[in-house]
């Protein structure tokens, strides 16, 4: 029996879609025939009328036709005052429709960190949230009791945009029945159980401080750049981008966007600090340890370091 899928954005940009159209092993047409889903409907996909599309998504709010797994890219739109009228399709709030169709599915899916956490809207006034967690706090728009018909919370899949294999992977995992484990932010501890500093290849700049101020030199971005990866928990330094790259391997900042307070306040390549200690510090180290430890290291920093080369 075929496992039938429907995709609905709320406000976002579409980014994850694009992100899952890069998908190459599996691709995304593989994994439809191989999984045998019956794609119901994606905004970007589908070629079916909007009619035909309000017709489609009444019969999956009566019951009439089953919805195995319901997958929402983008925040949930509840301005303005609650009303969910910024972001309406066929005069209806998505946030109604997002609601009746969670009912009904056997897995839910929050595709991206606006999906999962509510994102950039989340302070604005269009009143956005996630689907079960607003940022760090339990709830979000469905309520922390929530649960599929498989049982299950949302699964969170966060990322500006998720990562295509976290989104292939898990619908495969979903799909085959596969036991999922779970971060305390419902997110799946295989890909978000690891900081994105776990495979970075500046960790031995950053163990020994050797700090950049400025792009283009190999050493570590943490403790002038802004980067966030020794606070965030993602897997860019695990599965990679295009099968090859992130952005601390190629000197850019880690922008923290899985994390559930993203985006964060500051700028994003400038870290807060006191008398050049930062403000955030690496997740799990007491202030007390820092000051100590990386003074000594950056002391005994080897000179191959120092002069950024990789070989004596």
């Amino acid at each position: 029996m075929s496992t039938s899928l429907y995709w609905i954005h709320g406000g976002g940009c579409g980014g994850d879609t694009m992100s899952l159209l890069n998908a190459e092993s599996p691709d995304l047409l593989e994994l439809i025939e191989t999984a045998d889903i019956d794609l119901l409907w994606h905004p970007s996909l589908s070629s079916t009328s909007h009619v035909e599309a309000a017709r489609l998504t009444e019969r999956i709010i009566s019951g009439e036709q089953p919805l195995d797994v319901l997958c929402v890219e983008g925040a949930i739109i509840r301005g303005p005052g609650g009303t969910g009228m910024y972001d309406a399709r066929g005069g209806v709030p998505k946030k109604d429709l997002i609601g009746a169709l969670a009912q009904r599915a056997a897995y839910v899916l929050a595709i991206g960190t606006c999906a999962s956490f509510g994102g950039i809207g989340s302070d604005g006034d269009v009143e956005a949230t996630g689907l079960q967690f607003h940022k760090k706090e339990p709830g979000g728009f469905l309520g922390a009791e929530f649960r599929s018909r498989a049982g299950l919370p949302v699964i969170n899949l966060p990322g500006c945009p998720c990562h295509c294999d976290i989104v292939i992977g898990t619908l495969a995992s979903a799909i085959s029945g596969v036991p999922i484990s779970f971060t305390e932010y419902n997110t799946p501890s295989e890909w978000y159980g690891l900081l994105v500093h776990q495979g970075c290849t500046r960790n031995e700049y950053h163990e020994y401080r050797v700090e950049e101020e400025n792009f283009g030199e190999r050493g570590c971005l943490f403790f002038h750049m802004g980067c966030r990866g020794p606070l965030t928990y993602g897997p860019c330094n695990k599965i990679l981008w295009n099968m090859r790259s992130s952005k601390t391997r190629v000197g850019v900042p880690c922008f923290g966007c899985t994390q559930p307070d993203f985006p964060q306040r500051s700028p994003f390549f400038y870290t807060e600090n006191i008398e050049g200690v930062p403000l955030d510090l690496p997740d799990g180290v007491d202030r007390a340890h820092y000051l100590a430890y990386k003074g000594m290291a950056a002391a005994a920093a080897p000179l191959r370091l120092k002069q950024r080369r990789t070989r004596v």
